[in-house]
């Protein structure tokens, strides 16, 4: 009976005790419901990553609060005047950010339980940069009084702070009913040629664009954009203009050399490259007739400078200012031929989210691979030039894999074999350094050893590191166990004296990128850090971004852009990921007409991008983004070539037909499809290894012509793995 009234007052006691916690757990939930979804977002750009002491933030709200029920505050100051509402949500633009740790706080008023809070901190660098590349170059020229705003021929106004800057300053240009773009100089007029422009939204509107032009981490940058300054609101994020349809191209540039400048007029080249802009034009008809916005800078043209870290963060910076003024994007493609696709490819790869689809063109993987290989070109004419052997056009073809014998021999080979040249070059109007560079900052070995070295890896120093005995950036650049020519010694098109000669003499690079009798040993560390940062493109994170290579076929002349680049950048895809669903390749003939010709190949292409991101972006499903890439690829987007007459064509053996690719001098040596082997693993030399006998005194030559070995490519190359990690800081 004890025991059982003790039973009972405990089940009484534990009862209480529920009722009790009942109102607690009400209370606490209700809490959490009313808290449900309060936070701080911030929308330009990443927390840890704002520049120009402003960023755009949204304030997410609970379904019951309403927006007057919000104060924000940001350091301490009252910044809720900043802010207007959007949906279920408040946005604004929140300036006078200090230099470093910010803390923004959203309230909702009340007492107690009914008092809410969400808050984020952000991190504020200058303008002027950096955030993440490192250092400043030094040397640096500034060059805003060589730049001019499209159309209106304006320059800017340089401020003098030490770091190039200038104001900011906004035009109005407008397309003419004769198709010329022209300056709108009083805004409130409305010209009588004034054209109108339909956007792929169906919204027709006034065809005139707002340029803003200034700059931002020492570059000059340019945003354009379809605004009629009489009916649109003044641009705004939550105020955007009638013709804008939500999207942003950004367009990069080409080439590859050595920056110490900022960039910003015209360089002449030799012939054939001829005149090539420093930087693209932002009024550009195809894109803006249709409502897309569009970005550039001269520091996201590896003409001016050619290291995609310092191209990554600009386009990080300018996309920033460009959300802060406009309002966030759908989404933002990618564009560029070259040097431009160099980027695109890199930047999707170690900083991902910066674009959402590429459009290359011209494309190369990365930029180290290309020079690489081109840089062969002056070690294979040097070893043919003295050769105790005779070569015809067809055997040097062969040997260096290009499809043109001239490749090698061409002003295009020798303005990338400057590369890895220090002050080098047979004209200062290409190769080493840009002529905007003056000549006595400019390194020579003998009259300047402390000047400026313009090569790939001192360009990007704060990649490689100094080597402790030189100074010098360290150097990735290695071909130690390379067998020019093997395939085409295995094929019988050269012989094995030519082969053995050939190997014998190709040499390598002194330090200054002169020619020397011996292999070029590339600093291991410099390798193992190409791999670790992304230097080299191994395909990571490419699988969330859908990629339309746009290929202009120049395999049949003496021009870099060989065929092959798409190619490898698909192997490498496959190798990454096991498969390349989110790669299309778009082939057309240089001389192409109609829809072959490449500008119409590059429009649809664009279109087929659109529809492609937008269908992602409506899929609300929880699989990986890189699973959404592949289900939703339009029907149409599939490998094609253009005949040119226009004719598409989708049948890969008859594009493999058209357009044959072909190979260069790493890939001719042996090396695998992917091409991204920058130091290879070595094997002894062995007789089992050649489809063609070799004599006992030919083997002999062999191994005392590589003393280390030969390439193994069934191995890894030296210090080769997967980035570590991305959006790495130097």
């Amino acid at each position: 009976m004890v025991l059982a009234r003790r039973g009972v007052r405990g089940l009484v006691v534990g009862l209480l005790a529920v009722l009790l916690l009942v109102p607690l757990v009400g209370v606490a939930a209700r809490a959490d419901f009313v808290g449900a979804g309060f936070r701080v977002q911030v929308v330009s750009t990443r927390a840890d990553m704002v520049t120009g002491g402003d960023v755009l933030v949204r304030v997410h709200l609970p379904r019951h609060v309403s927006p007057g029920q919000v104060t924000v505050s940001a350091g301490g100051r009252d910044v809720t005047g900043a802010f207007r509402a959007d949906g279920g949500s408040l946005v604004g633009l929140v300036d006078g950010l200090s230099v470093g740790r910010n803390t923004i706080v959203a309230r909702v008023g009340g007492s107690g339980r009914e008092r809410l809070t969400a808050s984020r901190a952000v991190v504020n660098h200058p303008i002027t940069g950096p955030v993440f590349s490192g250092p400043h170059q030094s040397p640096f020229v500034c060059e805003t009084d060589a730049f001019r705003v499209p159309v209106v021929g304006a320059s800017l106004v340089p401020v003098a702070d030490g770091s190039c800057s200038a104001g900011t300053r906004v035009d109005y240009v407008y397309r003419s009913t004769s198709g010329w773009f022209r300056p709108l100089t009083d805004l409130r007029a409305r010209p009588a040629d004034l054209a109108r422009t339909t956007n792929n939204d169906g919204r027709t509107v006034n065809y005139i664009v707002r340029v803003e032009s200034g700059t931002i981490n020492r570059g000059i940058y340019e945003l354009a954009v379809l605004h009629d300054p009489v009916t649109d609101p003044a641009p705004g994020p939550v105020a955007r203009p009638a013709g804008w349809n939500e999207r942003l191209v950004y367009s990069y540039g080409g080439g590859c050399r050595a920056g110490y400048r900022q960039g910003g007029g015209t360089e002449t080249f030799p012939p054939p490259m001829g005149r090539i802009l420093t930087m693209p034009s932002p009024v550009h008809d195809a894109w803006l007739a249709q409502g897309y916005a569009v970005a550039v800078s001269s520091l996201t043209v590896l003409n001016n400078n050619c290291n995609d870290v310092i191209s990554a963060e600009t386009t990080m910076m300018v996309k920033e200012r460009f959300v802060e003024q406009y309002g966030e994007p759908r989404h933002t493609i990618g564009w560029g031929e070259s040097g431009g696709s160099m980027q695109q490819h890199l930047i999707a790869q170690n900083y991902p989210g910066l674009l959402d689809g590429l459009l290359p063109g011209a494309s190369f993987p990365d930029t180290l691979v290309q020079l690489v290989t081109t840089s062969d070109c002056a070690l294979l004419n040097r070893a043919f030039d003295t050769s105790a052997e005779s070569w015809t056009s067809a055997q040097r073809a062969a040997v260096a894999g290009w499809g043109s014998a001239a490749y090698c021999t061409s002003p295009y080979s020798a303005d990338w074999v400057q590369a890895f040249q220090a002050g080098a070059g047979p004209d200062p109007t290409y190769g080493g350094c840009s002529v905007a560079v003056p000549r006595d900052l400019v390194y020579h070995p003998a009259t300047n050893p402390t000047g400026a070295r313009c090569t790939y890896q001192d360009n990007a120093v704060n990649v490689y590191g100094r080597d402790p005995a030189t100074g010098f950036a360290r150097r990735p650049l290695d071909n130690v166990g390379v067998q020019y020519g093997l395939d085409a010694f295995d094929a019988g098109v050269i012989s094995a004296e030519q082969f053995l000669d050939l190997n014998e003499r190709v040499g390598g690079f002194d330090i200054d990128g002169g020619l020397v009798p011996t292999r070029t040993v590339g600093d291991t560390d410099a390798v193992e850090a190409a791999y670790r940062t992304g230097r080299v493109n191994v395909g990571a994170n490419l699988d969330t971004v859908p990629i339309i290579d746009l290929r202009t076929y120049f395999d049949a002349i003496p021009d870099p852009h060989d065929s092959v680049r798409s190619h490898s950048m698909r192997a490498r895809l496959v190798a990454a990921h096991g498969s390349a669903d989110n790669h299309v390749m778009l082939v057309t003939d240089r001389a192409g007409t109609g829809a072959a010709h490449p500008a119409a190949v590059g429009l649809e292409a664009l279109r087929l991008m659109d529809q492609w991101l937008t269908a992602v972006e409506a899929d609300t499903s929880t699989t990986t983004l890189a699973d959404k890439i592949v289900r939703h690829r339009p029907a149409d987007a599939v490998d094609a070539c253009y005949q040119a007459d226009g004719t598409r064509v989708t049948d890969r053996d008859r594009c493999a037909d058209l357009y044959p690719t072909h190979e260069n001098p790493r890939l001719a040596a042996g090396e695998p499809l992917v091409n991204d082997v920058l130091k290879c693993a070595l094997k002894p030399v062995s007789a089992a290894d050649y489809a063609r006998p070799l004599t006992e005194d030919q083997l002999a030559r062999l191994r005392a012509a590589f003393p280390g070995g030969v390439c193994d490519y069934s191995r890894p190359g030296v210090g080769q793995r997967a980035p570590e990690g991305s959006w790495s800081r130097y």
